[in-house]
């Protein structure tokens, strides 16, 4: 997240991050946000019983959001939000092969390590129902060195994951990648 923060602070992409939501109440995506200026909220199925889905649709529209990016977002989302908005999703392995389900963080490097392969790397994606599923838009690799560990290999793995994710906004925007919708972004 700070590195689409920073990319559009620096005008390097012609965007503007308008919102942050977290469905965890101590991300540090939320302090982030916070330290940043940028309006954030806690949702959760527990803070907000009226419905998940209709406080994110509604904050969604309050502040006109036109793309969402995922960054840490551990919840499936909601299909009205699918079906309303693009979303996008970073990955930090090649899918689909590393990718669903409980496929996330130090799990997925340890996965591909224990496959024995010879590179990963990232995946910005489109989000569908499933988890991992969606169109791919863009991947880079890192090979896998020897004597690598999940934490060694999930460090350089990060590196190319923020330069990817902004990379894929800014082609996006370009209209260097479409993605199948009605979107001004």
């Amino acid at each position: 997240m700070q590195a689409v923060i920073d990319a559009c602070k620096e005008k390097r992409i012609d965007a503007k991050v308008v919102l942050v939501i977290s469905n965890n109440s101590t991300a540090y995506a939320l302090k982030r946000a916070e330290t940043e200026g940028i309006d954030h909220y806690h949702i959760s199925e527990y803070t907000h019983r009226e419905g998940t889905a209709a406080k994110l649709m509604e904050l969604l529209e309050k502040y006109d959001a036109e793309l969402i990016l995922l960054a840490g977002y551990m919840k499936m989302l909601p299909k009205e939000i699918l079906n309303k908005y693009p979303v996008l999703n970073i990955h930090p392995a090649l899918l689909p092969k590393f990718g669903g389900k409980g496929m996330y963080g130090e799990r997925v490097h340890q996965a591909v390590l224990d496959a024995h392969e010879e590179e990963s790397g990232c995946t910005v994606h489109m989000v569908d129902e499933m988890y991992d599923h969606g169109k791919i838009l863009k991947q880079r690799t890192v090979p896998i060195l020897e004597g690598d560990t999940k934490e060694t290999l999930a460090a350089r793995v990060l590196i190319e994951e923020h330069k990817i994710y902004v990379d894929t906004i800014d082609d996006i925007i370009k209209g260097k990648i479409d993605l199948g919708r009605n979107t001004n972004v």
